[in-house]
């Protein structure tokens, strides 16, 4: 018998075979197809090709292209159309093909899709969700790697989601699907080829039934630890896991918290983590400048204020525009830049 099908031994529960990112999404996307015929997928290239990064792979062949289909070039219209389809109660899921191509549609955005419940006195909801690969790591060019969740951030009526691990990215999107409110939803491009052993059919049966703690909104402790918090999300989380097992091998004990939601912000989570250990260091691929990084420091020192050791420190992208791929290993954030920011936290001897 091939031992590459064989039972497992009696008493013990069979592998699991891992999952990457980009399947997690991939399947969501059909689960969320098969349990509404409201929702819809629609964009650049996600009908034939499956999507640039083949998210979307098969799914015109399963669900019909009624269902999953490919849009023109313009992503103005393709935001415009998912507007009046869900003021039609359908749910309409669109993919911006890249971060820096989604900026023709902010105007729709910004005007129409994060207004529209407020200006209707809540007569009308917008269950869109906006999915947009993003930030860097795969030696793209400028418009290819941008990290723009601070314009949408800054923008009141939207729910702003990024995971970073496999089975975030199936649940995320599953409750992004469900929502009622427009959610974008930021897919860490060098995070689709990452793998874990999760199932996926188990994931869809404990989603379906109700069974998992719901992600939306909550932040999570990736990484325990004593001495000082590393406060991430989407791509920067496992750079900031990595840089908390070296800190680890020279004796110091750093907690990684994956923020997950951006909008909306789990205070309670990342207050707990500070006021434990006293010092924070705040990773993401943004430029710092007016980013989501500056406002979680403002948000940890107006609410830890006095738990504080030491002033909160950021290690983010630089403020310039995203630059060519040679030098894209200085830009981002480091193990080497988060530890250095990590000995600046005024520690005693």
């Amino acid at each position: 018998m091939s031992t590459l099908h064989a039972p497992a031994p009696a008493g013990e529960a069979p592998a699991v075979k891992p999952a990457t990112f980009a399947q997690a999404l991939n399947t969501a996307l059909a689960d969320a197809l098969a349990a509404d015929p409201a929702v819809v997928v629609f964009g650049e290239d996600v009908g034939t090709l499956g999507g640039v990064f083949r998210i979307t792979d098969e799914l015109t062949k399963r669900f019909g292209r009624t269902r999953c289909f490919d849009t023109p070039l313009a992503e103005s219209g393709i935001a415009g159309m998912a507007v009046g389809m869900a003021m039609n109660r359908m749910r309409p899921v669109i993919e911006m093909q890249f971060d820096a191509f989604a900026y023709p549609a902010f105007e729709q955005v910004a005007s129409h899709i994060a207004k529209m419940h407020n200006r209707t006195r809540g007569a009308v909801r917008l269950p869109i969700v906006i999915r947009i690969p993003y930030a860097g790591g795969i030696g793209g060019v400028e418009h290819h790697c941008d990290s723009s969740e601070a314009y949408y951030a800054h923008t009141p009526g939207l729910k702003v989601f990024t995971p970073a691990t496999v089975e975030d990215a199936y649940l995320m999107l599953r409750e992004a699907i469900d929502s009622d409110d427009p959610v974008v939803f930021f897919e860490p491009k060098k995070l689709y080829w990452s793998k874990a052993p999760v199932d996926l059919a188990e994931l869809r049966d404990r989603y379906e039934n109700g069974a998992p703690e719901r992600r939306e909104g909550r932040a999570v402790v990736a990484r325990a630890g004593e001495d000082a918090t590393l406060l991430a999300y989407g791509p920067s989380v496992p750079t900031a896991v990595a840089a908390a097992a070296a800190a680890a091998a020279e004796g110091r004990s750093l907690e990684v918290v994956d923020l997950r939601s951006i909008v909306p912000f789990d205070d309670e989570t990342v207050a707990a983590s500070v006021r434990k250990t006293g010092r924070v260091v705040v990773v993401a691929e943004a430029p710092g400048f007016a980013s989501v990084a500056a406002e979680i420091v403002a948000r940890v020192q107006e609410r830890c204020f006095h738990s504080l050791a030491a002033p909160v420190r950021r290690v983010t992208g630089f403020d310039i525009p995203y630059p060519a791929p040679k030098l894209e290993e200085h830009y981002l954030p480091s193990v080497d830049r988060i530890l250095d920011a990590v000995d600046d936290l005024q520690w005693e001897d």
